[in-house]
Parts: structure tokens; sequence; C-alpha cells
């Protein structure tokens, strides 16, 4: 779902802010596209269902409804199957979460950000504190043990004090899943031009590293396993459908600017495709009407291209990439074939970054904490 009602400070998504929306066309445009590419992909079972963008609790109910009914008209999607559901605190009173409840919706994530009042404006969120409580309590009363939170730490001017008591505010509202994002400072937003021209602080990397190890050992302590980078569940609330992008599963992405990775039987494909579709709304829904898709681009993925997605991706996760796994996409060469013989990876594991064991290939507790900058040396040593 593309639109919002405003851009925050910080926001480089493929959103946009309209006077208007004509959520029958876009919505329509929607059901065809992913009546279209389900087709394609021959899809006989569908796990799980994510909607995101602009918010999606932007959209109606009955809007949510039709894909979901598009969907499971197109493909078996399970009674149980999860289906979770981005949303705002500002558009989130309970008849209106009980209708995406009613709509098949069965798990919400709420991007919270703060529950500082300050920090909130600082974010150019359209809610406040008091707000994002009240949501939270209203989904967790609908979605009990499926409601997630989001939260941001990083902003300029954040203390390591103000972060860790956000946190513990958090611990006392939040239900069984949190993620957790340091605050990117991207190219033409707001925020990145303040903190560039001076009239912010930019954060120092040793105080994000405190942050986020902060976060890391309460959440731990609380219960939380951290199942990956930026994400922590108890309970096994893990999100299934994240997790299908994390273990380098097949999925479909239908809208505005969406991503998909998937094998397009329909149409003879034989390998697996990197799909991205017209960013544009207008645009997009123009060649959803004329040709049943929006796709802008799309891109045979190389049997190494594919392994370099399951290592970048599959190391975000504590369980990390499994043998089995593994054999999936490469069935000639081992795990320990490729990353056991004397190189960079033998060094990582050395120096205690990484683990290679029975179980597959994965960051240590210490490793998780510093993964981006492993990777490089992984990336070389599956590529030779």
């Amino acid at each position: 779902w593309p639109y919002c009602r405003k851009r925050c400070s910080y926001c480089n998504f493929n959103t946009y802010v309209v006077p208007a929306v004509d959520e029958a066309a876009v919505g329509a445009c929607l059901v065809r596209e992913a009546r279209t590419l389900l087709h394609l992909g021959q899809v006989q079972s569908v796990t799980s269902v994510f909607f995101g963008g602009g918010p999606p609790s932007l959209a109606s109910p009955g809007s949510v409804a039709a894909v979901l009914e598009a969907v499971a008209g197109a493909a078996h999607l399970p009674a149980g199957a999860e289906v979770t559901l981005e949303a705002n605190p500002s558009s989130t009173d309970t008849p209106r979460l009980a209708g995406f409840r009613a709509a098949g919706v069965n798990r919400l994530s709420l991007g919270v950000q703060s529950l500082d009042d300050a920090e909130l404006r600082l974010l150019g969120r359209e809610h406040t504190a008091a707000e994002a409580r009240r949501a939270v309590e209203a989904a967790r009363g609908l979605f009990p043990g499926r409601t997630s939170i989001d939260l941001l730490f990083g902003l300029p001017g954040q203390s390591r004090d103000a972060w860790a008591q956000g946190l513990e505010a958090a611990l006392g509202l939040c239900d069984d899943h949190i993620s957790l994002y340091q605050l990117t400072l991207e190219r033409g937003t707001a925020l990145a031009a303040q903190v560039r021209g001076g009239t912010l602080p930019s954060p120092p990397q040793d105080l994000l590293a405190d942050m986020y190890h902060t976060a890391r050992t309460v959440l731990v302590a609380a219960g939380f396993r951290h199942y990956e980078v930026s994400n922590f569940a108890r309970k096994g609330a893990l999100s299934i459908h994240n997790l299908s992008y994390w273990r380098a599963d097949q999925y479909i992405g239908v809208g505005p600017g969406a991503h998909g990775r998937f094998v397009p039987w329909g149409e003879g494909g034989r390998r697996r495709e990197a799909r991205v579709q017209t960013p544009e709304p207008v645009a997009w829904m123009r060649e959803v009407q004329s040709q049943g898709h929006g796709t802008r681009s799309r891109v045979v993925l190389s049997p190494l291209e594919q392994l370099e997605e399951l290592l970048t991706l599959g190391l975000r996760t504590d369980e990390g990439i499994t043998h089995e796994r593994w054999g999936h996409f490469c069935p000639q060469l081992s795990l320990r074939a490729v990353f056991g013989a004397p190189g960079e990876a033998q060094a990582l594991q050395e120096q205690g970054w990484l683990l290679l064991d029975g179980s597959g290939l994965r960051c240590t507790w210490a490793g998780l904490a510093v993964l981006d900058s492993l990777l490089p040396d992984l990336l070389c040593q599956l590529q030779r």
C-alpha cells in the first residue's frame, strides 16, 4: 500500500502523499496483480501474507479482505497461515482493527518507533506516546500474542540513558515481538539534511554499538530470543513471514515497488528471478490494467547469486544457514567444503565471530552485532 498521510523526517520508502486515493482502483489492481503472479509462479500453497507499505492500515478492511480472497482463490491459503498487517498508531482505533481481524488479519506490526513525545516530533511521526500506548493495548486485545512493535534507536541527540528508559517503557507495554532498527540517515530525507547542515548532531558509532548491546542484553534478560539481527521474540512468536526471507524461500511481491523472488513456471521459467514492480502508483496501475502485472525489472539469478543471498540473509538469524538449506541451493558442494577449508571463514571462527558445526554456519552472539563487517570476507571466499 503506497500511500501515507505525511512523510516522516527519516523516511525514504516508496510512499506517496496525495490529496485523494482511488481505493477501489488500487484495490482492484492489487487483486489482479496477486492473481497474475500467483498463476505465473504456479503457486500451490501460500504460507504467509504480509501487508506493508505506507502503511496499509490506511486502506479499508474491505480492500485487505479482497486481496486475501484473491490469494485463497489462486492458491491454498491454510486457515492458520500468518497474515500480518503493518499499522501506524494514528490509524488503529479499535473498530478499525476489529475490521482488519474480520478480514483475515491475525498479526499486527505497529510502527511505534518511540514512546517519547520529543523523539516522535523529531521523527515527524503523526502520533503521540499516549496514542502509541493506546494503540498497542487495543492491538493486544484483538491480536493477543501476535502484536509486534517497531522501535528506532540512534536518533540525533539521543543519549544512552534515554534509550534505556525507552526500552524499559516498551517492555512494560509490548506483547511477544519487538523489532529494533538503528536509524539510518538516508540521503534526501529531512533528518539527513539537518544532520548534514549541522543543526542536529550525528550519533557517534561507539554510542550506537552501546545502544544495540544494551537492547540485546535487556531483551534477552526479559525472556526474548534474539532470533535475527533486528528482531526479538518470546513464547515462540517469531515472524513466520520474515523468516521466509531470511531462509531464502520464494516470495511474490505485489503492489508499487514490491520485490519478489520466485520461479515463473507458468511462462516456462526454470530459474528463480528477482522481480521489482513499477514504483510509481499511477504508472503501476496502468501496467496492471493493461498486462495483469506491473513488473518493472526481472533478473534471472545465477546459482552463485542465489548462494550470495542465502549467505547474507541466513547469517542474520541465530539459526544461521543449516546444512539442509545449503544443500537445497548447492547439492554439489557442502557448507564444510566451501567454508571449512583454510581461509577467511576459518579465521573468523578462530576470532570468535563465526561457528561452523553439525547444525550449519552461523554467527556467534558477538558476530551477530558486526555481521556487515564479516560478510565481505565470506562473500570473497564463496566467490572463489
